[in-house]
């Protein structure tokens, strides 16, 4: 498993630290301390999501995919970021939202509002870390798999999830699969693919058996 998120969280820290070195030469040193304070957290996180550490749990989210208070403002610079980014992300490139892999299964990224969704009102797994549930989706059937985007989760996770879905299913109810970013369903069948991708073609596959 490759090095990419923490070498590109690696990058934004040190990016964050030059910011915060430039202004303080020219004397907004007080001024500069969220940029600090943000290339900090960064760093801690770039260690935290090492596939040789691997501890997504670093960032507190709760298995109702909430986030305790003091996270949310002590990993803020992080947190808020990602959801500004993913926000943009979909809506310069243009991305569906989500993929049917068949019939009552979907996979995609974070749904940050109902329109999101897919229909059919759908139980959803989610193996983000750094992304809430949001209060409209109190009333889906959810399960929470914390993972870091372009990891995956460990092989007991998957199989709890794999049976999970496959209760769901079982009752006629759609499951949607969602990481961070990932919407396209060619990359979600892409064997060489990385994080969700792999687990959710077992979940593919184990809802075929």
């Amino acid at each position: 498993m490759g090095l990419g998120l923490s070498v590109l969280i690696a990058m934004k820290a040190t990016a964050w630290m030059l910011l915060y070195l430039f202004f303080s030469r020219f004397g907004f040193t007080v001024l500069a301390i969220p940029l600090l304070y943000a290339s900090l957290i960064s760093w801690l996180v770039s260690i935290a999501s090492h596939p040789s550490i691997d501890l997504p749990m670093l960032l507190g989210k709760n298995p109702d995919g909430t986030f305790p208070i003091l996270s949310t403002i002590m990993f803020s610079p992080y947190l808020y970021f990602n959801r500004a980014f993913s926000m943009a992300r979909r809506f310069l490139t243009g991305d569906e939202p989500y993929s049917q892999i068949c019939e009552g299964l979907y996979v995609g990224g974070w749904p940050a509002s109902p329109r999101l969704l897919p229909p059919g009102n759908p139980a959803i797994i989610d193996c983000t870390s750094e992304f809430p549930r949001i209060k409209e989706f109190k009333g889906h059937s959810y399960l929470c798999v914390p993972t870091w985007d372009t990891r995956a989760p460990q092989p007991g996770q998957i199989e709890s999830a794999v049976k999970w879905a496959c209760r769901k299913r079982a009752r006629n109810q759609p499951v949607y699969v969602h990481c961070a970013y990932v919407s396209k369903l060619k990359r979600l069948l892409d064997p060489g693919s990385i994080g969700l991708t792999g687990w959710s073609c077992l979940v593919f596959y184990s809802l075929h058996l």
